[in-house]
């Protein structure tokens, strides 16, 4: 017989699995969903099924180790990765798969979401890295994952789509949501000529507000950037914020250069020429 607690998660997976089918998150059989029952056992989508087309009924019950214990009908074959964030997040509680076309677009062009460009990003799930690519339901994805789940609740998975963990199934799909977000109003941005970049001393004011919004984050920012680069797995969340003494949002001078560079011609605002002088009067300095 069923608990209160299983009938419940059933009924959040198949709620979620429809609205991203409505959100287009997800084609075909694509995406799949998981959450924690107890501290044996997990409740997961089936393979080979639509997410939009899911009943209660349909849901695997498997262990730790991806062993079915429950169920009519076979579990994801992405599984793995779902359970390599369980047993790297203990206060992980969901984890949703998906493919949102924007978000995926940028994971196929290469290009992470970790600029800092909006507060409500900044401020729930900081930075958005992409996962090296790992070929679907093999032990690569997993291992791929394994870098920085530690320190996001989201990333994009190279040449694939993006995974979220939350504390419970909501708030795991609700970070998808946020990352397709993201990732439409950057490459609207971009199209536009490029963003104004939240600066670092701004950034240090937004995530002070996680604890009066209740949000926890799952790591802090890095201090320096390059040195993240090299770790194994990552501890830290890398932010591209620009420093800035005066400006709280900052131009993005290094795509005004990258430009130049094409162009063979440089113009610039205003706003642009005040920040190359301003970053080159602080190297003099420094």
């Amino acid at each position: 017989m069923s608990s209160r607690l299983e009938e419940q998660l059933r009924a959040e997976i198949v709620e979620v699995g429809r609205r991203m089918n409505a959100r287009g998150y997800v084609a075909s059989n694509d995406g799949n969903i998981s959450a924690r029952l107890d501290d044996r056992r997990l409740i997961t989508t089936p393979k080979s099924v639509p997410k939009g087309f899911m009943t209660p009924d349909m849901m695997v019950i498997v262990d730790y180790d991806g062993k079915k214990l429950a169920g009519n009908r076979e579990a994801s074959s992405e599984l793995p990765m779902h359970l390599e964030i369980y047993r790297n997040r203990p206060d992980v509680n969901a984890v949703v798969h998906a493919h949102p076309p924007i978000a995926t677009g940028f994971a196929v062009a290469g290009i992470p979401l970790t600029r800092a460009v909006l507060a409500e990003v900044i401020t729930t799930l900081g930075s958005i890295p992409i996962a090296e690519y790992g070929t679907p339901s093999t032990a690569e994805l997993p291992a791929a994952v394994r870098k920085y789940i530690k320190a996001h609740d989201g990333m994009l998975l190279a040449n694939h789509g993006a995974v979220t963990c939350g504390k419970d199934v909501p708030s795991a799909y609700y970070k998808m949501e946020t990352i397709e977000h993201f990732a439409k109003i950057s490459f609207v941005a971009r199209m536009l000529g490029g963003e104004n970049l939240i600066s670092r001393g701004e950034v240090e004011r937004l995530q002070g507000l996680r604890g009066m919004y209740g949000i926890a984050a799952p790591a802090p920012l890095c201090a320096d950037p390059a040195e993240a680069a090299g770790m194994d797995d990552a501890l830290c969340q890398v932010l591209e914020a620009p420093e800035s003494a005066t400006e709280r949002l900052v131009p993005d001078v290094d795509r005004v250069l990258r430009q130049a560079s094409r162009d063979g011609e440089i113009r610039l605002t205003y706003g642009e020429l005040t920040a190359l002088i301003t970053d080159a009067v602080r190297n003099l300095r420094d």
